[in-house]
């Protein structure tokens, strides 16, 4: 991902994006479809996340402090540390973006449309069937044609609950009952919508069967499948679950809930651990805002530890996200 990215740029320069990926099965090959769009990740993050200010002066030692405390892996930040130590950059935030953009892949999903239907796949409670209609709302807000698909007959109230999303976006949901339904519904959407959405169950990233049956609806539609992980929880164990995803075909890593965690170990460990490309972020729970493309120097302010602010300043930076 990180080399194709790199010639993607080198074609189309720094503004190109990734319209779609896909990792063939049992090999280590990636197929990428990019393209221009118009988007400033840099301030969508910053409209979410208010408050970042001018970080203090540090060396590579602050940005292995800050690693450390998000919980992130040693030999992670070890290898963070040594890229932040190349890039002779004196400013600790700005060398932690350096190092995150020699580390890792950052292509955000498309607004306006793309080739194939993109599948939300993840464990249960990580935050699929939201991001999945935040996705949706997103490309209506920009005046495309959505539609989106349920494959999630698992989870009680799973269907009513993007039911009622979907709804306020005058959006008809369709259900799909495994994958030969799944094959049949994608099938019979080709060409009515700029971008597809589908939501899938939540599924045991440790259990063989379920891994088996995810890998059955992805490959019955040709979808491309992208992993939401809420942040915060273990690193070793989102490592884990970020090599299981990888291995039915995920390649990009959708963070949720950034709102409700101060550590981001977790998705640093499972996008390293799956190379996992950062596509998107949310950070509230209202389905018409908190969603934004992330980039390195995004991920580093988030990181690394801003200047004191008052604690009036921090209630209001987490109450403007959500109701905005």
């Amino acid at each position: 991902m990180a080399e194709a990215m790199e010639l993607v740029r080198q074609e189309l320069g720094e503004d190109a994006i990734i319209v779609s990926t896909q990792r063939a099965a049992g090999s280590k090959g990636v197929r990428i479809t990019a393209a221009l769009e118009s988007a400033d990740a840099d301030q969508a993050i910053a409209e979410i996340l208010e408050g970042v200010s001018e970080s203090n002066s540090g060396t590579a030692e602050a940005v292995r402090k800050a690693l450390a405390d998000h919980g992130v892996p040693a030999r992670l930040v070890d290898r963070l540390v040594n890229a932040a130590r190349t890039a002779d950059i004196a400013d600790p935030t700005l060398a932690c973006a350096a190092a995150l953009e020699a580390g890792f892949t950052f292509a955000h999903l498309p607004e306006h449309g793309a080739p194939r239907p993109f599948m939300l796949v993840g464990p249960n409670g990580s935050g699929k069937s939201i991001a999945a209609a935040k996705l949706a709302a997103r490309s209506v807000l920009k005046q495309r044609q959505v539609g989106v698909i349920t494959c999630d007959n698992i989870r009680a109230g799973a269907v009513e609950q993007l039911a009622a999303f979907t709804s306020i976006l005058e959006i008809d949901l369709v259900r799909a009952r495994g994958p030969e339904s799944l094959a049949r519904v994608v099938e019979s959407t080709a060409g009515l919508f700029d971008l597809i959405v589908i939501d899938s169950p939540g599924l045991n990233p440790f259990k063989q069967s379920d891994m088996d049956y995810l890998q059955a609806l992805v490959e019955a539609a040709d979808v491309e499948p992208v992993l939401v992980l809420a942040a915060g929880g273990d690193p070793e164990e989102a490592a884990e679950i970020g090599e299981a995803f990888a291995g039915i075909g995920a390649t990009r890593l959708f963070a949720s809930r950034l709102d409700t965690t101060r550590r981001l170990g977790a998705v640093l460990a499972a996008a390293e651990a799956g190379q996992l490309a950062f596509c998107d972020v949310s950070a509230s729970p209202h389905v018409a805002s908190g969603i934004s493309p992330i980039s390195a120097i995004a991920l580093a302010r988030l990181i690394m530890p801003q200047q004191a602010a008052a604690e009036t300043k921090d209630e209001t930076f987490w109450t403007e996200a959500s109701a905005s």
